[in-house]
This record gives structure tokens, sequence and C-alpha cells, in this order.
């Protein structure tokens, strides 16, 4: 029996590495549980290649997914889905997702590939968005994930963990989206480098799961190597309701903190009186309340990406739409995360009210959001942006700007041509 350390990433990387108890600063070898590879599966064959293994140690634990250039956006893209669909064939990885299922850490929740209590490695940086139900995930590099693929373990350094607390009421106006933003603006973008974070307090417990995945997936943006959320009563009704299955073998003492856990610092935030918040160009720390930036005219809005193009995020930004059209000087993208959520959006009629708003509904994928194809920013223009990162050239022109927020506040604001602070509706 090993002896549990305090915090969540502690006592999940104990489990990993087998080790009887952890502390910040150790480097254990860790047995990976599952790992996901994007558009850059490409990059890892090569380095896989010159391991030498010949076979991946675990094929049923590799997830790959195409969702960074899809459909191809180039020669180049498509020699590399090719490539990537033929070794997915010949390596036997039955959990592969091409072209048109969703964006890989939206799918990987979808698909039931996080499960509470496991460590979870991929190839990109916001995969501390699985911290939201109880897994500890992590982003690596190509060279990386070829040594998983080969040995199914990684050497990790423990991290020492920051304790943030949500507290008060939250406005009826406010998500998840919001409390990151403010967040990062607080703290700034260094804030957590190499350090985990656990979020907890009564307004965390009492977050929808999607909005916990927007503020977990959004910790790397402030340098988190691991974002974690105590298992709870929604986490649980989440594996209820999509996988009760799971629920049978949990471990709930490893996915919850010791009441007397040690961290490095523990920062509370009121959030009664938290406004929307925006985070301006050119860093996302730069965050100000949207009433302070209100009246900046832009051209493009984005609703959408890993981080907010949940259902939920969608239906939110339909009330703002619905009976309405965006501004004429406004083109909206939205871009639902996976191919079921385009589905329920589709029955739920979230669909017919984008497109007679105005908008144009994309595939799921990553494309706008990292700039690589479907609606990038020529020089000049200022983009509005549901997405998670805002530095120069993110998503086309270096010489274009990015505005980050909520869906609520992009979707008010794509009505009114300027940066708007959302109204409640409906009562939310």
């Amino acid at each position: 029996m090993l002896k549990l350390s305090d915090t969540i990433a502690e006592k999940i990387l104990a489990r990993a590495s087998g080790e009887d108890d952890l502390s910040p600063g150790m480097i254990v070898n860790a047995r990976v549980d599952r790992a996901m590879s994007h558009d850059a599966t490409a990059l890892v064959l090569k380095q896989f290649g010159q391991i030498g293994t010949g076979n991946i140690w675990d094929p049923e634990k590799v997830v790959v997914v195409l969702d960074h250039r899809v459909p191809a956006n180039t020669v180049e893209s498509a020699h590399a889905h090719t490539l990537i669909r033929k070794v997915v064939k010949h390596q036997g990885i039955v959990n592969f997702y091409d072209v048109g299922e969703g964006i890989g850490h939206i799918l990987m929740i979808e698909k039931g590939h996080v499960l509470p209590g496991e460590l979870i490695v991929a190839t990109d940086s916001h995969t501390t968005s699985y911290g939201a139900l109880g897994a500890l995930g992590t982003g690596i590099g190509a060279t990386e994930m070829a040594a998983v693929w080969a040995t199914g373990e990684l050497w990790l350094k423990v991290p020492p963990t920051i304790r943030i607390v949500y507290k008060g009421k939250m406005p009826g106006n406010i998500s998840g989206k919001d409390l990151i933003l403010h967040t990062l603006g607080r703290f700034g973008a260094e804030y957590a480098n190499y350090r985990a974070v656990e979020f907890s307090g009564e307004v965390t417990g009492a977050l929808p799961m999607d909005d916990r995945i927007s503020i977990c997936n959004m910790s790397v943006e402030m340098g988190a190597k691991f974002a974690t959320v105590p298992y709870d009563a929604i986490t649980e009704d989440f594996y209820r309701t999509n996988f009760p299955q799971v629920l049978e073998n949990i471990d709930r003492d490893i996915i919850r903190p010791e009441t007397d856990a040690v961290y490095q610092e523990t920062r509370e935030i009121d959030v009664s009186r938290l406004e929307p918040q925006v985070a301006c160009p050119p860093g996302v720390d730069n965050v100000k309340p949207a009433g302070e930036v209100a009246g900046i005219e832009f051209q493009q809005a984005l609703l959408g990406t890993c981080t907010n193009g949940s259902l939920s995020d969608l239906e939110i930004a339909s009330r703002y739409l619905r009976g309405n059209r965006i501004h004429k000087h406004i083109r909206m993208y939205v871009v639902p995360g996976s191919r079921k959520i385009y589905l329920d959006a589709l029955k739920k009629g979230l669909i017919e009210t984008f497109i007679e708003a105005g908008c144009v509904v994309l595939n799921p994928g990553c494309g706008p959001c990292m700039g690589a194809h479907q609606g990038l920013l020529a020089p000049g223009e200022v983009a509005l942006s549901t997405s998670n990162r805002n530095f120069r050239g993110r998503m086309g022109s270096p010489e274009a700007k990015i505005y980050l927020a909520s869906p609520a506040t992009v979707a008010a604001s794509a009505l009114s041509g300027t940066i708007t602070t959302p109204r409640e509706v409906n009562g939310k």
C-alpha cells in the first residue's frame, strides 16, 4: 500500500511511479496511463523510428487525433495525415480519430479516455484540461512522446503545488473563462512555472464541468505543469452520466487532497464583484474588465476551440444571438468542439441560430485558433476570441491584434461590433 502524499499531483505521481512518498523536486520515473498526439504525430513517428523498438508499448493506451490542420491546408499537411493513417493501421492503434471527429482534448474527455487518478500526456500544452476530471495531464514534446511510445514511461519532476481558492457568489454573467482570465491578469503568465495548481473553494465546487475544463485548460498560460480540481459530486455525476462503469474502480482517496496538504502558497480570490474579463494584446495576462475596453472595434469573432467549444458554450452564445444579426462589419466563426457537439447543437437548433445570425459554422478543429487556416487575420485586423492565446501572429498576421473573452462577451460584442460587456440573458 502506497503512503499517500499530500496534494493531488503528488498522490497521482506517487501511484504512477510506485514511490512510497513524494516531495517537490524529486525526479520520478512515472508509468503513463494514456498518451495522445495530434497532427504532431508525424514528428513523433520520426523520433520513434530512431529509437528502433519497432512496436508501441501498448497501442490501446495511445490516442491519435487529426485536429490541427483539418481538412489538410497544405500538401505537406495532407502528406503527414496520410503517413499517420498508415502507421496507425500498422501499429494497431484503435483509438484513432480522423478529420472532422473533433479537437483532441475534447475527444479525450468525450470518448472516456480521461479517467480519475490517471497520468496522461499529450503533444499539446493544453493537456492540463484533464485535471478538471481528477486526472493529471501535461503536455510533452515529440521526442518525449516517442520515448513514451517505446517504454510507456516518462521522467517527471514532482512540482510544488499552489492552491487557488475562489470564494464568494458568482455574478450571473460570469463564467469559468472569466475566472481564469482574471487569475492570469492578477498573477501573471509566469506565476505557476513548473508548479501544479489546485483550484478549490465554494465557487469552484459549484462550477459545471465545462467551466472547470476551461479553467484547467488555460492554467498552462500561467506556466502550470498540472492543474487539478478535487474530485467531488460534480465529477462523480459526470462519470455516472457518461461512463458509469468507471465509478467501480475509482480510488477516491488519490484524487482529493489531504486535509493537511502542504502547499507552496494559497491565494484567495473573491469573485462576488467580478466583471466579465478580456485579455488584451499582446499577452494573455494583460487582462482588464470588459467595461474598461468597451467600444474597441474588431472585425472577426471566434467561438469555440478546446477552451470553449463545448455544447454549453455554444448554448450561452446562442442566447445572445437568437433572433438577432451580428454587426455588418463583423465576421463570426463558430467551431463546435467535436462531431457529437456539432450534432447535439443541430438537434437543439443552435446551428440554425448561428447561421441565421450571420455566423459561419466550421468543422471541428483547431485551424482558426492556431492560425493554420479557416479565417486568418490580415495586417491591422482585430479579433475577439474564446481561444486561449493572443500573442502576436497567433491567428494570422503578426500585425493583427487578438482579444480573449468568454462566449457571452464574444457573442454580445459580435452584435454591437465593438467589445461589449454582456448583460445577463434568461437569468444566466
